[in-house]
């Protein structure tokens, strides 16, 4: 059988391609034939699909980070696909695949990629657009979209930190309205998040109860507060004590509307998304990843 993978040449340190021929000597020895594809363009990508004849291939592998999965699957939702999906985390936050626990060593990574086992997951749906990890707006959600990319080649998620504290003295909030299977929140914040995984920018603990299989979606609604709150506040997000602060709002819903007075450009997965107003939606257990 065939095995299509689709690499992103500018993910994390550019270094995967040097381990292109370990990963199509370990398919070959396995009886599968590797197809790989350099990723730029999403119009591309979706004539690389649909001119593949998906019925001699096995599974999608994809080597990079949470944008360059979001970008391959949205285009196979468009397109209708279902095929197990393998994850080199190359990238560099890699928040979905640390969900999975993927091996960080590229021998490792191709011993997962080499299985037939997976596991079902969840993804959320923007508007007319999906995603995997996280759907967020509002103050430094979009730090990933401005971040340097030799930075980010660089410092790694360190980046994000130092993009993240220089944004601080602009901070400011806007008005939203959350309308949720159970609740309406109608509050002025500085950011929200509607999480599938649990971490995102490096922030392990994010979305603690969070689970990408179990139908639902995890809502953080920052809300304003002083100034002076903000670094303890942070402080309690990295070791995930943040759900029981009063300055955040915590909920599970299967979908949620959100409007605010701002047009403000949403954030998916680190890549730019839909303008608000957006509704959003769980699609449960469509993804079947490689574990």
């Amino acid at each position: 059988m065939n095995v299509i993978l689709f690499y992103n040449p500018k993910a994390g340190t550019r270094t995967f391609q040097d381990d292109l021929d370990l990963i199509i000597d370990a398919f070959q020895n396995n009886g599968d034939q590797i197809i790989p594809h350099r990723l730029k363009n999403n119009e591309i990508l979706e004539a690389f699909l649909e001119e593949t004849d998906m019925e001699t291939v096995s599974k999608i592998l994809i080597a990079g980070g949470d944008g360059t999965i979001n970008q391959v699957v949205n285009v196979m939702m468009k397109l209708g696909l279902h095929k197990p999906l393998g994850i080199f985390p190359v990238g560099t936050a890699n928040d979905f695949a640390q969900y999975f626990e993927m091996p960080k060593d590229i021998e490792g990574m191709i011993k997962v990629a080499l299985r037939d086992t997976t596991i079902n997951c969840d993804i959320g749906k923007a508007n007319d657009r999906y995603f995997i990890n996280v759907a967020s707006f509002g103050n430094l959600v979009d730090i990933s979209q401005r971040v340097n990319e030799q930075a980010k080649n660089v410092l790694g998620v360190l980046a994000y930190y130092i993009k993240g504290i220089e944004e601080f003295p602009r901070l400011k909030s806007v008005q939203a309205r959350f309308e949720m299977d159970n609740e309406t929140i109608d509050e002025e914040i500085f950011f929200a998040l509607v999480m599938n995984g649990k971490s995102a920018g490096a922030f392990r603990k994010l979305s603690p109860y969070s689970e990408i299989n179990d139908g639902m979606l995890d809502v953080l609604i920052f809300k304003k507060c002083p100034m002076y709150e903000i670094v303890p506040l942070l402080m309690q997000v990295w070791n995930g004590e943040h759900p029981k602060s009063n300055a955040i709002h915590y909920s599970k819903t299967q979908k949620v509307h959100i409007e605010c007075a701002n047009h403000l450009i949403s954030d998916l997965d680190g890549e730019t998304g839909p303008v608000l107003p957006l509704d959003i939606e769980v699609i449960k257990g469509r993804l079947a990843i490689i574990k």
